[in-house]
């Protein structure tokens, strides 16, 4: 059985790293989370700067000062930054904030592609994000793009803050997908988009459970 790359990009909150992180169980693949990538330099930048206020030209000049590496433990996929587990942290509102804005930097986009990159080499990985399948692995055997209305995200997103014990309003969430979006397909750098030969997925009234065994199916045709 041939290993693959298979790429899951599309906007905020339509279930791709969980999609991604079961997906890469059942196959026993390698999950890259680029999401919590960007996250977690977004946190370093908050940490480094001043009254959450990210300083652009001092994140740039410290980015060789990140190491992010992912590990598996009873709690699930954990982020690390500089050894430290930050799983939690880079969840919290003021990083979801500015998360699309740290993306948007040259610097930070080209150092995290590359260790991208380096991680899916041998093949057996699957990634999801905003530009795998059109910038990060153009050539992904399997590539999928999911899109569901504003609405129902920041409804989902809202109920996952909930559980985590965030109290932001629905109004909030819901205004913050809508900026996410809006930055997300208008930068000028590796803008949200679908790959050409990407299958697109409405996942606006499907189940988890549902959009899961679909992009199974595909991907075990491709795999035999």
């Amino acid at each position: 059985m041939q290993k693959i790359i298979v790429a899951i990009d599309g906007f905020a909150s339509t279930g791709k790293s969980s999609l991604a992180k079961r997906l890469a169980k059942t196959l026993n693949y390698t999950y890259i989370d680029s999401g919590a990538m960007y996250r977690a330099v977004t946190y370093f930048a908050i940490q480094k700067g001043h009254d959450g206020h990210i300083d652009q030209e001092k994140l740039v000049a410290q980015l060789d000062k990140i190491e992010i590496y992912f590990k598996y433990s009873k709690l699930g996929h954990q982020t690390f930054l500089n050894g430290l587990n930050i799983s939690k942290e880079i969840r919290l509102s003021e990083v979801t904030k500015q998360v699309s804005r740290v993306s948007k930097i040259l610097e930070v986009r080209s150092l995290l592609v590359t260790q991208q990159q380096k991680l899916g080499a041998k093949k057996g990985v699957i990634m999801d994000g905003r530009d795998i399948g059109t910038v990060v692995f153009p050539k992904a055997e399997c590539k999928f793009f999911l899109k569901a209305s504003s609405e129902i995200r920041a409804k989902r997103r809202h109920i996952e803050q909930i559980e985590a014990g965030n109290n932001e309003s629905f109004a909030s969430v819901l205004s913050n997908i809508k900026y996410r979006d809006l930055m997300d397909t208008t930068r000028k750098l590796s803008p949200l988009s679908k790959a050409d030969d990407a299958i697109g997925i409405d996942v606006s009234e499907m189940s988890l459970e549902e959009v899961y065994q679909q992009l199974l199916e595909h991907i075990s045709k491709k795999i035999i």
